[in-house]
């Protein structure tokens, strides 16, 4: 980093790995989870989206402090530590995620084309293929470009969630106790299932190979003051954008919750449907409109963000290149296959369902990204004299435990 540069142009300068980060957070299928759990349990579930992302912040900051301490991603570092057998898997495991995250944002994209435009969701599937385009438009722009666009469609989400809940006029009273911890809430079945889901939206496994390679993207000095400068402004930059996001979805529930739960609606699981009800519900003839743009912009900016996370982890675990647009191909494909074939098989009512079983399926993933990033940061002969705090290690060894035991207790339900 220059030496001279004041406070406020530091702060500039490590800004925007954060965003892009963040928008994996407010993807569509944050949406699903968050819709139905206001709509089943009104706002009971808000402290997990809460604790879900308080968890993401303690995660991604040890994925930057591990890209500007080591100099290499999350992928690299696994490829140099384990047997090639351990890093295949691990790279298995990683792509499944990428393309549960991109099947969520291929249905959520849809979606929004059929609100918007009237089209038939099939139709919306195939024309999401297209968003290929966008990638190559962006090729060679620098992260700088693609931030910036992100940030437009992140701010155009928060404009039309702040306009909706205006319109909803949700009472602070009555969302006030569901930000309090309440485990005995999730002995519901239903309400587990949508927990996980909830954790597996909000805190991606991709984001942790993602985040530790591009906040290398801020240049540093190789000098140990400057690393450590550099780690407390990337700190600084997820903490900002993981707390945006945590808004945005925490808006999502609340905005489900005063509409629907509060109304009687406690069986609304779809978006669709969610839509549907919004004006009729809110009497606003504008807040169904804003929804689906909402929605739309979600869709395309978690697309960005999945195709950088897909290209690090492929070089990282592989040490393979291939150009970014042949990856998002392959990946695209890969997600339409499923998103079209569920939707022509259970019905166009069944993205809800779709949706919350992809995020069910990060959550699975999660502990195979967890576990090599703690070891990562706590090994010395990696991270030099910044090695992660005690504290930092003990939360983050606690969130792998929560993680693990949830998804453990979800699969002996399934079989019980």
């Amino acid at each position: 980093m220059a030496d001279g540069l004041s406070f406020a142009a530091k702060a500039f300068r490590f800004a925007g790995p954060g965003l892009l980060v963040s928008v994996g957070y407010m993807d569509p299928g944050n949406w699903a989870t968050d819709i139905e759990a206001g709509s089943r349990f009104g706002y009971a579930l808000l402290f997990v989206v809460v604790a879900s992302s308080l968890a993401a912040i303690v995660l991604q900051t040890l994925s930057a402090r591990l890209g500007i301490a080591a100099g290499r991603d999350l992928a690299q570092i696994a490829r140099d530590r384990y047997p090639r057998a351990v890093t295949r898997s691990l790279w298995v495991l990683a792509e499944i995620a990428i393309v549960a995250c991109d099947i969520a944002e291929v249905l959520g994209s849809a979606l929004a084309i059929k609100l918007l435009f009237g089209l038939p969701l099939w139709l919306g599937i195939i024309l999401t293929a297209f968003d290929t385009v966008l990638v190559l438009g962006l090729k060679g722009q620098g992260f700088r470009a693609v931030e910036a666009i992100v940030l437009g469609l992140v701010l155009t989400i928060a404009a039309c969630f702040i306009v909706q809940l205006i319109i909803a006029q949700p009472q602070l009273a009555a969302i006030i106790p569901g930000l309090v911890p309440a485990p005995d809430k999730l002995r519901d079945p239903h309400a587990l299932y949508l927990a996980i889901g909830i954790l597996g939206a909000t805190v991606m496994p991709h984001n942790l190979y993602l985040h530790s390679s591009i906040v290398q993207t801020r240049v540093v000095a190789p000098t140990e003051p400057a690393r450590r400068e550099a780690i407390g402004f990337a700190t600084a930059d997820i903490v900002g954008a993981l707390l945006l996001a945590s808004l945005v979805n925490a808006a999502i529930l609340i905005l489900a919750a005063t509409t629907f739960h509060a109304t009687g609606n406690t069986t609304v699981a779809d978006i669709e449907d969610a839509y549907k009800l919004l004006t009729p519900l809110t009497g606003a003839a504008i807040a169904a409109p804003l929804f689906a743009v909402a929605l739309f912009a979600s869709g395309q900016s978690a697309t960005f963000t999945g195709t950088i996370a897909g290209q690090v982890i492929l070089e990282g675990f592989l040490d393979l290149r291939i150009p970014c647009w042949q990856r998002r191909v392959i990946t695209r494909g890969l997600a339409l296959v499923p998103a079209l074939g569920g939707v022509l098989w259970l019905g166009e009512h069944a993205v809800g369902r779709l949706l919350v079983l992809t995020q069910v399926v990060l959550s699975a993933q999660l502990p195979f990204a967890i576990w090599p990033l703690i070891a990562a940061t706590s090994d010395r002969v990696v991270m030099g004299p910044f090695t992660s705090p005690r504290t930092l290690r003990l939360a983050a060894w606690a969130v792998f435990a929560v993680i693990v035991a949830a998804n453990v207790w979800l699969v002996a339900g399934l079989f019980a």
